[in-house]
């Protein structure tokens, strides 16, 4: 009679399993239809080949049969059915109102009695036909959705502390524009670097550069290695025909020392043959028939050589020749011969002293480059500038023009102002008319300078106007200066002494 009616709540009994462990994995059950399976335990992570609870015919997992495909085909089908059952009515209007609207009667007393007739009435209500395409006149507000069903939980490893290595991996650098820093922040550039996500990228090098590289070494050191030995080869060529011109040139001379001597000749070895024969050219092959066959070959060729030696000796007997006529020559004998000889270097005229420089201008340069269209007197060259290439008034009659009065020459006095020519005019200028003299005073020192034919020439003073000499050697003396009497009396005396000769 006392006890409380317990109400009805969420709040699930405890349930254990065959083993007697608490089932937690309830929780994650309850609200789910009949049948579905939720993997909640960690015995549903292992294989089933792994699990011993599990008997044979769970590890096969057969398929399901005909009859568990047909009723579980009936049942999504139903479903499905449901779902689309539940979108077409939701889709479709609930109240479809008629054109005429309800119509009812109802029969209506009266609760006062007047005594009339009617004692009571029929009625006749109709519903007024409302226009579907009105807007609701009524704002309807949706209730918020209640809690879903708990999901199911995620089974996940126990939480560890991150090493530092794991840190450093996870750490994303933040993202940093290149272009745009609205802020005005400070960025360091490792910061802005770390953004640009070089460091996360592997730098790999292709294996073919190193195959190039290597390729290219080799191909050097073969070049190197061939110009070496083709430069050795034209070394040793070098040598070996140098020595034979030299031996060549040692067999000649030992020759014409033997015929100016007038001892026969004697006959060169077999090697000294041979480097004759190389150096002259004849590299023909011994044929080694006999004696008589060399013997031929050595008289051939001591007569070219003598050919040689005699040609040698006339073209150096004619250039001795020549040397001894020119020094006996005189000068006028080599002017003929330059006169003859028009190509002659202009260095042999220096060496005779027949060569003279040329005084003009015209001659100096060569008329064929420039332009030979003639102008008319009144043009000159584009690039010609003669305004002061003659003096203003050249000779005498231009400067008799000018300064001559024109009123005493029309009246018949010529002879005023000198004529009109420069030494007239100076002697006009010395004469003195009015009997005045010279005059007595002048400029300082005018008397003592020469007749100027030049232009001015200046001389430097070098008296201390100032006496800064004389006060720099008491400065240098350390004497100490008194009042400067000395100084305003040497100058006194010097405006005195030339007042003196004014007079």
């Amino acid at each position: 009679m006392g006890r409380k009616k317990a109400s009805s709540g969420n709040t699930l009994a405890l349930q254990v399993d065959s083993e007697g462990n608490v089932r937690y994995d309830a929780i994650a059950q309850q609200g789910q239809r009949h049948g579905k399976i939720v993997q909640s335990q960690f015995k549903d992570l292992v294989p089933l080949a792994n699990r011993k609870d599990v008997d044979d015919a769970a590890r096969l997992m057969e398929r399901p049969s005909e009859e568990e495909v047909q009723a579980t085909t009936e049942k999504t089908r139903a479903a499905l059915e449901k779902l689309t059952n539940g979108k077409i009515k939701a889709a479709q209007p609930k109240n479809v109102p008629d054109s005429q609207g309800k119509t009812s009667f109802i029969r209506y007393t009266p609760g006062q009695q007047f005594g009339g007739a009617l004692q009571q009435r029929i009625i006749k209500m109709t519903e007024v036909v409302e226009d579907p395409l009105e807007p609701p006149r009524f704002k309807h507000k949706k209730i918020p959705r209640g809690p879903p069903s708990p999901p199911p939980p995620v089974l996940r490893s126990p939480p560890r502390k991150a090493t530092a290595q794991e840190q450093k991996e996870w750490m994303i650098p933040p993202s940093i524009s290149n272009w745009k820093n609205n802020k005005g922040f400070t960025i360091p550039l490792d910061k802005r670097l770390a953004s640009d996500g070089r460091g996360l990228q592997d730098v790999h090098i292709n294996d073919n550069f190193a195959k190039f590289a290597e390729a290219l070494s080799v191909a050097d050191r073969h070049s190197r290695e061939e110009v070496r030995q083709r430069a050795l080869m034209q070394q040793k060529l070098a040598q070996k025909e140098k020595a034979a011109k030299e031996e060549n040139l040692r067999l000649l001379a030992q020759r014409a020392r033997e015929e100016r001597s007038g001892v026969a000749p004697s006959r060169p070895p077999a090697d000294t043959q041979a480097a004759m024969k190389s150096a002259l050219g004849a590299y023909g092959s011994d044929s080694g028939s006999g004696s008589e066959d060399e013997e031929d070959e050595a008289e051939k060729e001591d007569e070219e050589a003598a050919k040689v030696r005699d040609e040698m000796r006339a073209e150096k007997r004619r250039e001795r020749e020549r040397e001894m006529r020119m020094n006996n020559m005189g000068t006028e004998q080599r002017a003929k011969m330059l006169a003859r000889q028009q190509n002659r270097d202009i260095s042999e005229k220096i060496a005779l002293g027949l060569a003279k420089p040329t005084m003009s201008k015209e001659s100096m340069l060569d008329s064929r480059l420039f332009n030979q269209e003639s102008l008319s007197g009144s043009f000159a060259d584009d690039e010609s500038y003669g305004l002061y290439d003659r003096p203003l008034f050249h000779g005498s009659a231009a400067t008799a023009a000018i300064y001559k009065a024109r009123g005493n020459i029309a009246e018949g006095n010529e002879e005023s102002f000198g004529g009109g020519t420069e030494e007239g005019i100076g002697k006009a200028l010395d004469n003195d008319r009015f009997g005045l003299g010279q005059a007595r005073v002048g400029f300082e020192g005018a008397r003592d300078q020469e007749v100027r034919e030049g232009p001015v020439q200046f001389e430097k003073d070098t008296s201390d106007v100032f006496g800064v000499d004389k006060f720099l050697d008491e400065a240098k003396s350390g004497r100490k200066r008194g009042l400067d009497t000395e100084a305003g009396s040497s100058r006194k005396r010097q405006q005195l002494d030339k007042a003196s000769d004014r007079e």
